[in-house]
């Protein structure tokens, strides 16, 4: 009977249901098809791996105290005759010498453009050799012959529109070199976003690492042995200095690389997809609330004839499980669809998934039911243990509950103590001494505001609606006076509508005030610390400046000088013994007045002079003074000990947590043919040299490497400005489908409040109110919810977004910047956005007939 009851009430209110079905679906699709992406990903690149991965892949021992070929250093190589060692050992098949670099950049000679990914993935060049587990295939061409030949992935050769027999420039540690296109390869099963450049072994050596050596050597066996075997006696033949890893260890290797950015996007994409869940869940809340309402003598009607609390209850939970089902099946489908639109996303940046393949594991439809099925559930709860109290006799004379007086009181008292518990958290947290600790209750704020916003909403709901639709009547007349009474009719309906915009506005906004703090901070600390008139830097991860190019760069006229900087691996021992591994900034001597570094004690000159500059952060946990002496070790028996002439503050953003020495100290140690080549170059123009004509110059002396950004001051704010927009933009589409859902609550609101008041509408009607009056006063209520909920979200945002500039202003967020701009564009999108809302609504409401409403029961 109750299921009956149940079935038949919910496809009676179908209409009504459908927005809170798309509020599920869209979380449910959310949630599905980043599992689905993310799963496919995964098992397309363990097929990869698995199906290219040699038994065992020996190379040099990897040395922390070694620049790694990525921050400069040299490419690590073993010796030839080690191919000979591994082929004679037991159970070896075949042993091949390779040559693969990453630090090499490919340039196409006619564009003088890169050609490959400049972020990301990363561009492989190497020898070619044909093993039995090769990851691509010849598909046109031939495989390179001599000096002058290479061969390039289909990707990469597509997308920079070269062909067989097209020029290929490759810059190299070495210097530059010309080549011709000799073949085309083509990826076996999946190209992870990388570009592929082959050469000849003796060319790849040459070229690559300027000796006659390999980076690694790929061992296959005869299956006599397992990969562990083989690697235990690869690492005995051999000796010492050498890594060997087995099939299973380069997978889990490459796996890890991979699975980082993965991972990033899972958890990101999750993150937002509950976003929307909790904006879904008012939503739904709203929607059986007001179905509760409308149903008042129906419920009142069963409890009459005998249904009890508990079954009145149970047939609420019974629509809202159909609707959870309902909505996690079709959005367990979106979900693949939004997979695919991932996949096909990513082939835009170079990784080839195969859409055709998508891997749905159980974890897919476990997880896509227990979010959308519980979260209705949890949400359809309330409504539900408010239509169980509704005594049959009130429920008969259509009246409300007698326990709304006690529930709002209770409201009042848990939304302000747990509001001002939010408060006080956030105020903890600006407060803080420690960036650590005041994150902590910044976090707690948040979670704290965010809880007593919704708890309080309805409360504000009519102060703050009085007055915002204190004009209306003016404005609008009639249809204006009603719209205000018409928002403030039920602040419960009207708090929960406005909290799900509240929370989507609170983020954009509270992002908003960081990210522009952000980049105010960072141009007043390079207008304040930063005297070099010139940066040049690499663009991508990984690129560093060679010497040919540093040389080109000192030959431009119009400079006085050119400071170059390294990063040098090194280990330091404070003077009670507590080590830190780390890269030291190692710049030559006029860094000196390239910056002006705020410092706690002492100075970059004194730094300098034979000593070395430490971080606040650093010296305050070891008791660190200026004079006191700290080992500093570079690997392979090279130590020096270097008195402390500089403490960096912990606000100076640009050089935050760095050990800077003089490059003259460290070659003192170290030879400077064993340093690692230059990150950045910083150049001062000449006194009377015009600095414009000086930087054209200077970008001219580097136009052959393209890999390489030359800007001047102005130029490198425009990047920083550039870097925190392209995270503020992602951040503001994510959090779109959290507004997305928050514009359907405002639909949904409207649409079953016309609905509810039916008769009222047809009165209004009957006593002369226009068709036009009538969708206007929908509109303008609409417009009146939408604004409140975004001035409750501005406020929220502002608060979290000016705490978080606090903990962060000893980290360098040391000016705080409100987006003015970006606050009033959200309050009129906002007002935009609520009158759209209500267009449909508006539509319905007018087009009513006038005696059909009043006889609606």
């Amino acid at each position: 009977m109750l299921l009956k009851t149940s079935l038949r009430s919910f496809f009676a209110h179908k209409g009504r249901m459908v927005l809170s079905l798309i509020a599920v679906v869209l979380s449910v699709a959310f949630v599905s098809g980043t599992l689905v992406f993310s799963n496919t990903a995964t098992g397309t690149f363990d097929r990869l791996f698995a199906s290219t991965a040699s038994d065992l892949s020996v190379g040099q021992a990897k040395d922390k105290l070694t620049a790694g070929e990525q921050d400069g250093g040299a490419p690590a190589t073993v010796p030839v005759d080690t191919v000979q060692k591994l082929a004679g050992l037991p159970g070896v098949k075949t042993a091949l010498g390779q040559v693969f670099v990453q630090s090499a950049t490919l340039v196409d000679p006619a564009t003088n453009k890169s050609v490959g990914p400049t972020s990301g993935a990363p561009t492989l060049t190497g020898n070619w050799v044909d093993t039995p587990r090769n990851s691509v295939d010849i598909t046109s061409g031939s495989a390179p012959k001599g000096a002058g030949q290479i061969m390039l992935d289909a990707d990469t050769a597509k997308k920079a529109g070269l062909k067989l027999g097209s020029p290929l420039r490759v810059i190299t540690r070495s210097g530059n070199y010309d080549f011709t296109i000799s073949g085309i390869v083509t990826f076996r099963t999946t190209n992870p976003g990388a570009a592929l450049a082959f050469m000849d072994t003796p060319t790849a050596q040459q070229d690559l690492l300027g000796t006659t050596a390999y980076t690694t050597v790929e061992v296959f066996g005869d299956g006599s042995r397992t990969d562990d075997q083989l690697k235990q006696q690869a690492l005995t033949a051999l000796g010492t200095g050498y890594d060997a890893k087995t099939a299973a260890e380069q997978k889990a290797e490459n796996n890890k690389d991979v699975g980082s950015f993965l991972n990033f996007m899972k958890y990101a994409m999750l993150g937002f997809a509950g976003i929307s869940l909790l904006v879904g869940g008012f939503l739904i809340i709203n929607t059986f609330s007001m179905l509760v309402a409308q149903r008042t003598r129906e419920i009142g009607l069963l409890r009459a004839i005998g249904g009890s609390r508990k079954q009145v209850n149970r047939s609420v939970m019974v629509e809202a499980l159909i609707l959870g089902v309902l909505g996690s099946t079709i959005g367990l489908a979106a979900g693949l669809g939004l997979a695919t639109l991932l996949i096909q996303l990513m082939k835009a940046v170079g990784m080839n998934l195969d859409a055709s393949s998508l891997d749905i594991t159980w974890t897919v439809p476990a997880a896509s039911y227990a979010v959308g099925v519980l979260i209705t559930l949890l949400a359809a709860w309330f409504p539900a243990r408010r239509a169980a109290r509704i005594s049959p006799m009130a429920a008969l004379r259509d009246h409300g509950t007698p326990a709304e007086a006690s529930a709002n009181r209770i409201r009042i008292v848990v939304g302000l103590v747990v509001t001002g518990l939010g408060a006080a958290s956030l105020a903890a947290a600006a407060s803080a001494d420690k960036a650590a600790t005041g994150g902590q209750w910044l976090g707690l704020g948040v979670l704290l505001s965010l809880i007593g916003f919704v708890v309080i909403g309805p409360l504000l709901a009519t102060g703050i609606i009085r007055v915002l639709g204190a004009f209306l009547p003016a404005l609008f007349g009639p249809s204006g006076k009603l719209a205000q009474r018409n928002a403030m009719r039920n602040p419960r309906r009207t708090g929960a509508t406005a909290a799900a915009l509240m929370i989507g506005l609170a983020l954009v906004t509270g992002a908003s005030v960081v990210t522009s703090s952000m980049v105010s901070s960072a141009n007043a600390q390079i207008d304040k610390s930063v005297g070099a008139d010139y940066i040049v830097a690499g663009q991508g991860p990984g690129t560093t400046l060679t010497p040919a190019m540093v040389a080109a760069a000192k030959a431009t006229p119009g400079l006085a000088h050119l400071t170059e900087a390294k990063e040098v691996p090194a280990k330091v021992t404070a003077p009670d013994g507590a080590d830190t591994e780390t890269k030291l900034v190692a710049a030559t001597r006029t860094f000196a007045e390239d910056f002006r570094l705020k410092s706690t004690a002492g100075s970059i000159t004194a730094a300098f002079d034979g000593g070395i500059a430490v971080p606040q952060d650093w010296a305050t946990q070891h008791k660190v003074k200026i004079g006191d002496s700290v080992k500093v070790d570079y690997g392979r028996g090279r130590t020096q000990s270097l008195p402390v002439g500089q403490i960096i503050d912990s606000g100076e953003s640009l050089f935050s947590g760095a050990y800077i020495v003089n490059t003259d100290t460290v070659t003192k140690v170290v030879p400077e043919k064993d340093l690692p080549t230059s990150i950045q170059l910083y150049g001062k123009a000449a006194p009377g040299a015009d600095p414009g004509q000086t930087l054209t110059a200077l970008q001219k002396s580097l136009e052959a490497y393209p890999q390489i950004s030359v800007r001047d001051q102005a130029g490198y704010k425009d990047l920083i400005q550039q870097q925190v927009n392209q995270l503020l933009y992602m951040v503001y589409g994510l959090l779109g489908l959290a507004i997305v859902v928050a514009v359907l609550g405002v639909v949904n609101t409207l649409a079953l409040s016309v609905v509810e008041r039916t008769r009222e509408i047809g009165l209004l009607r009957a006593i002369g109110l226009s068709r036009r009056q009538l969708r206007r006063m929908v509109r303008l209520e609409s417009v009146v919810i939408a604004v409140f909920g975004a001035l409750l979200g501005t406020g929220l945002g502002l608060a979290w977004g000016i705490t978080s500039r606090e903990v962060l202003a000893g980290q360098g967020l040391d000016i705080l910047t409100v987006p003015v701009g970006t606050i009033v564009g959200i309050l009129v999108a906002s007002a935009v956005v609520g009158l759209l809302a209500a267009l449909l609504p508006a539509f319905r409401a007018g087009r009513m007939n006038i005696l059909a409403a009043i006889a609606t029961d």
